[in-house]
């Protein structure tokens, strides 16, 4: 088991751990304001300092931890879901109308950044998180698509499935019973990549106020709240920040240490 495995399984765990624990359990209140000790630096009451309305960082970082993964992680399954069927049936029909709809549909998604999207979306049905996992699993879609076409394509060629059609088997079950299995190795990898650009993405649309709402925390907008006392109290912006940056990277070492133990061909180049 690779190290970059066995660390982002740590630091994912921890941000895990941390998200689960919030739904029982915070030093404080998230919510309650404590104006006369607002501002504060970390100590041993406020491990993390508190912000400009005295509300504890800690607990609103840990809340802030289930708002990001809970966002991530609906975005990407819309993303699975909806994705890795049309790259199926656009490798399945290679060639066809349907795989060229499907092809171009993505083209045309990808053209539209997540953040515009949401910009569209809230346009018409106001800010939230709803809305930005709606806008993130949008950009999900072509992703998956186009990684599960490409993997399926290589295999569409291969014995086994010719065997399958001489035996009588149609697209769709060989798609279900031999390709889809053999690209599900690759979609985890891909799934925890996109997770964690999930968070990114989050964290971007909350920062420009068009995620997560007050008074639910969100790392994105405590790092826009903190932009303008940078100057005196840097741990506002340093500690959400620091949240986002540990989350990404154990997220990234985990995707690459599990695309190195999910990959036959890897692991004997290594052995």
């Amino acid at each position: 088991m690779s190290r970059n495995l066995i660390l982002g399984a740590f630091l994912s765990s921890l941000v895990v751990l941390a998200a689960l624990i919030s739904f029982v359990w915070t030093p404080y209140d998230y919510a309650a304001l404590d104006i006369p000790n607002k501002l504060q630096p970390p100590n041993v009451q406020h491990w993390f300092g508190t912000d400009h309305f005295g509300r504890d960082i800690f607990s609103m970082i840990m809340v802030g931890a289930r708002t990001s993964i809970a966002v991530a992680l609906v975005a990407v399954g819309i993303g699975m879901v909806l994705g890795v069927p049309l790259g199926l049936t656009a490798a399945a029909r290679k060639g066809s109308w349907l795989d060229e709809v499907i092809m171009r549909g993505n083209d045309l998604v990808f053209a539209f950044p997540s953040l515009v999207i949401a910009i569209l979306i809230t346009a018409v049905f106001g800010a939230g998180a709803i809305n930005a996992i709606i806008a993130i699993g949008i950009f999900n879609i072509p992703v998956f698509a186009r990684i599960t076409r490409g993997a399926a394509l290589s295999l569409w060629e291969r014995e086994f499935i010719l065997a399958a059609r001489v035996s009588g088997k149609g697209a769709a079950r060989i798609s279900a019973e031999h390709i889809l299995p053999n690209v599900a190795n690759l979609l985890i990898v891909q799934g925890t990549i996109q997770f964690s650009l999930g968070i990114l993405a989050e964290a971007g649309l909350s920062y420009v106020g068009l995620g997560a709402q007050p008074p639910t925390p969100s790392w994105g907008r405590m790092l826009a709240d903190a932009q303008t006392m940078v100057s005196f109290a840097p741990h506002l912006a340093l500690i959400p920040g620091l949240a986002i940056i540990v989350t990404v990277l154990g997220l990234n070492l985990l995707g690459d240490g599990l695309r190195d133990w999910l990959d036959p061909r890897i692991r004997v180049a290594r052995a």
